[in-house]
């Protein structure tokens, strides 16, 4: 067998490709790879936990960004569009972007058959390198249960589960409490 030699690209060829993409690709240091796209279940939870973080952090000095918004990497040469993340005001961009965010504390990713261990796993380590990311939130969207990882110190996460939806956990890195019930309001198991 002969191996094809993949395509590599410079995170500038990058983004320029990604301005004029019709879908959503990550950069992961030299690879361009497309997203896959999200099922109504996982749409729907994104769009809970947006709207349950944009109603708590009204006023407060914080940002959502939702799922087209991308996030840079640079420990990993990595370019990311996570499901959901809190960055604080004012926004640091990447150097000489005015899209590309850099320094998230709070980080959510709705799970799926075909990612979730890459969330889990890789992505989780590659997040681990952004000195301001404090919090991990990982949400199942075939049953109700929610990882969610603190970090206590350099090179420690607490890792907290939580399953029924009567469960309330507290999002500590932007100082706000969650219901399952509201995470997952109308979603059907």
């Amino acid at each position: 067998m002969i191996a094809i030699p993949v395509k590599t690209y410079t995170p500038e060829e990058y983004l320029e490709l990604e301005i004029e993409s019709t879908t959503r690709n990550e950069y992961r240091d030299g690879e361009i790879i497309p997203m896959t796209g999200g099922t109504p279940t996982h749409n729907e939870i994104i769009g809970a936990l947006t709207v349950i973080l944009r109603l708590a952090l009204k006023g407060k000095s914080l940002q959502v960004f939702v799922t087209d918004q991308r996030l840079w990497i640079p420990d990993r040469k990595i370019h990311t569009y996570p499901d959901v993340m809190v960055v604080p005001r004012p926004i640091l961009l990447q150097e000489g972007r005015k899209d590309t965010v850099t320094q998230p504390i709070f980080i959510a990713e709705v799970l799926s058959n075909s990612t979730k261990n890459y969330d889990r796993g890789e992505k989780f380590a590659d997040y681990r390198t952004i000195s301001s990311f404090q919090e991990y939130l990982l949400v199942e969207q075939s049953k109700p249960h929610v990882e969610q990882y603190v970090k206590q110190g350099a090179n420690k996460w607490l890792l907290q589960e939580f399953d029924r939806l009567e469960d309330r956990l507290t999002l500590s890195s932007i100082g706000i409490e969650v219901s399952l019930a509201e995470l997952y309001e109308g979603v059907e198991f």
